[in-house]
């Protein structure tokens, strides 16, 4: 039997002033979707507990069991009532705000050296992808200095030093309530619904990059274009 093309798609728990967050329910729903275009697609969903610490165990744990291709990461902007594909994780760190384990960072960024990582060119794709839904999503270049832009770091730092994992996005989306609708005061237009849509499109867009992206680094090491295309349909 051939394997799947393996996609993680996470997003968080609740966190000091987020009782819910709306990315736990997207996630879920990701994950259980059924469409004939996800039929040689494998889809790994996790919900991270809202830690520092949670996050550099179970992200290095999840690669090493599931060795993903790509990952597909959900947070919440809940100041924010659109949908914001993120560019980058910046060098930051906020040492005000403490995690749901009441850990608060003792300095102001997350390694030596570059003030950003990037993730790609694909975001502009996803970007496109959310917006052929109808969505209000927009490009963003600011994660802010909190857990998503803290998994953000982690995540294209791995992409550097993991040969399986070929992609990584995060996606911040709005807040909700908690029957995902939209009619309720001081929560964002955009429905549960919507969201769904909107990350089944960059899910499907996600997994058309990731095959690409292996087809090139397949024939930058010398295999055929059809045995990369095999190697794609099958890892």
């Amino acid at each position: 039997m051939t394997e799947k093309l393996r996609i993680l798609i996470t997003g968080f728990g609740p966190f000091p002033g987020a009782p819910f967050n709306p990315t736990g329910p997207l996630v879920a729903r990701l994950s259980r979707l059924r469409r004939p275009a996800f039929d040689e697609v494998e889809r790994i969903g996790h919900i991270f507990h809202v830690s520092y610490a949670t996050v550099d165990r179970e992200l290095p744990e999840l690669l090493a069991r599931h060795r993903p291709r790509a990952l597909l990461m959900f947070g919440l902007a809940d100041r924010t009532a659109h949908v914001r594909v993120e560019t980058r994780a910046r060098n930051a760190v906020t040492t005000l705000w403490p995690d749901a384990d009441r850990t608060r960072s003792r300095k102001g960024s997350i390694a030596d050296g570059a003030d950003a990582r990037m993730f790609g060119p694909h975001a502009f794709k996803l970007l496109r992808a959310a917006t052929g839904t109808g969505i209000d999503a927009r490009i963003s270049r600011d994660a802010g200095s909190y857990l998503c832009n803290y998994l953000s770091w982690r995540a294209i730092e791995a992409v550097g030093n993991d040969d399986d994992l070929r992609l990584a996005s995060f996606v911040h989306v709005p807040l909700l309530a908690r029957d995902g609708s939209s009619r309720r005061k001081g929560f964002s237009r955009i429905t549960l619904e919507e969201l769904v849509d909107a990350g089944e499109a960059m899910l499907l867009e996600m997994a058309k990059l990731t095959r690409g992206a292996m087809r090139i680094a397949a024939h930058s090491e010398g295999r055929s274009p059809d045995a990369a295309q095999r190697e794609a349909v099958r890892c």
